[in-house]
């Protein structure tokens, strides 16, 4: 039915399913979807026809002051109130301040900075405003990519939606593949591993092995968590003939800070580069001020994750690896997938993959005092402790491996120097395997996760 549309329909079918389908968690917060859609319509259209460079700028303020006013409200009212009645405590202040019960729509983060970035890539000129109400409004509610990304721009998503698009036997494939390999990742990896995190995260009694352990595990359930939501939302769109930029490219063989955010979470990270970083100064005004920047975009990133100290301090420790990785880097051509050999490459991406994992640790725990006993019980470990072997084994065996081999799936991708067309590791990749061997591993992965899959848990990052 949908392929037999024409393109207005079509939109408009996206369009009303999108809203649907946001229904379906609470119809209420639809108002905030609209609010957000009709300021930013008419702002975008303000912007690009106002003769003066104020004129312009007043337009964009009314879009950002409304974007991050509602954002602030619903996301980080209840978290700088207590902060603020905390502080007075300390200061020996009584303060009998109420705390509002606020509820956080699901998915505000992610369509504000949707938004936001519309009206800010006008004000640059560097793209054209919409004058249909309803593509720009399936723009921002479009439903594979509402509730948790990725933040595609206008540059891309508005102009596919905008232009008469084809749905083909190929394109239906590739989107069930992304679907299935999305599904694998939630259910057999992610979730499995969420048992053994919450296992140990959840008992204060567990041993500094055991916090290790489950730190690694979390690692591997975030990503298989986030990246199969991602796969899912990219596939579906695919089969309606739109193409989602993708937002990870196997980041746990990064090799530095940089290098991570350049895999992980892509969407979000081009963001704040594009939005935050390069506006408070980029690069461009000295050493000492390219760190603070990189801090600060880093803290707003943390933030932007959630309204708690916890993301604040993960937000902080990024950017410090960040900073750290600036002042000590030495020739940055020299220092790159693309460029290391084998043997220096396995050591980096190893080290990296432990300093990624210390700061899940902060990502992850439910409070201040957890990460205080969590990073106690590590620094007092001592050589001779004895592993959980059993529930290391079933970590790295029954979860990880899995994903491991996802991971070198698409090697290729990244172009080091030590993959050629003739290594063997050629074959970590379905392109080369012939179509038999693709209907085995494809049968191992459907009867693991139909008989073995865990059972279903709502996705992480849902509550940002």
């Amino acid at each position: 039915m949908y392929s037999r549309l024409s393109h207005c329909w079509q939109n408009r079918m996206l369009l009303l399913a999108s809203y649907v389908f946001y229904s379906f968690w609470d119809w209420r917060f639809l108002s905030l979807i609209l609010i957000s859609t009709v300021i930013d319509y008419l702002c975008g259209i303000q912007i690009y026809n106002q003769p003066s460079p104020s004129g312009r700028r007043k337009y964009l303020y009314i879009s950002l002051i409304v974007n991050l006013t509602l954002l602030g409200f619903f996301k980080y009212w209840n978290f700088f109130t207590e902060s603020f009645i905390a502080l007075l405590s300390t200061l020996g202040v009584n303060a009998n301040l109420k705390i509002i019960s606020i509820i956080l729509p699901i998915g505000i983060s992610f369509y504000t900075f949707k938004t936001m970035s519309y009206s800010i890539d006008i004000y640059r000129g560097e793209i054209r405003p919409t004058y249909n109400f309803f593509d720009y409004a399936l723009f921002v509610a479009f439903f594979p990519a509402l509730i948790a990304g990725p933040i595609d721009r206008a540059k891309n998503l508005l102009s596919q939606i905008q232009n008469s698009r084809y749905v083909n036997k190929d394109k239906i494939f590739g989107g069930l593949q992304l679907i299935f390999w999305g599904l694998f990742k939630k259910v057999f990896v992610a979730d499995n591993l969420g048992i053994i995190v919450d296992q140990i995260y959840n008992n204060p009694a567990s041993t500094g092995t055991e916090y290790i352990i489950a730190t690694w595990a979390f690692a591997f359930q975030i990503y298989g968590d986030f990246s199969g939501y991602t796969d899912m939302a990219r596939g579906a769109s695919m089969c309606l003939g739109i193409e989602l930029t993708p937002n990870f490219k196997q980041p746990y063989l990064s090799i530095n800070p940089s290098d991570f955010w350049q895999r992980w979470h892509i969407s979000l990270s081009s963001w704040l580069r594009d939005y935050v970083y390069i506006p408070l100064g980029g690069n461009k005004k000295g050493k000492l001020k390219t760190y603070i920047n990189l801090f600060l975009t880093m803290l707003v990133c943390g933030l932007w994750h959630g309204a708690a100290w916890n993301f604040v301090i993960w937000g902080a420790y990024h950017g410090f690896l960040l900073s750290l990785y600036r002042i000590f880097r030495k020739d940055t051509k020299s220092d790159s997938t693309r460029t290391s050999s084998l043997w220096s490459y396995m050591p980096k991406a190893f080290i990296m993959f432990q300093l990624t994992s210390l700061g899940w640790i902060f990502f992850r725990a439910q409070s201040m005092d957890q990460i205080k006993l969590i990073f106690n019980r590590l620094l007092n470990l001592s050589w001779g402790t004895p592993w959980n072997v059993s529930m290391l084994s079933e970590v790295c065996l029954f979860s990880s491996l899995p994903m491991l081999a996802m991971a070198l799936q698409t090697i290729k991708e990244l172009r080091p120097s030590w993959f050629s067309e003739t290594s063997l590791f050629r074959y970590f990749q379905f392109s080369y395997l012939p179509l038999p061997a693709k209907s085995a591993v494809y049968g191992v992965l459907i009867y693991l996760l139909c008989f073995y899959g865990a059972k279903a848990q709502s996705f992480i990052y849902f509550q940002f």
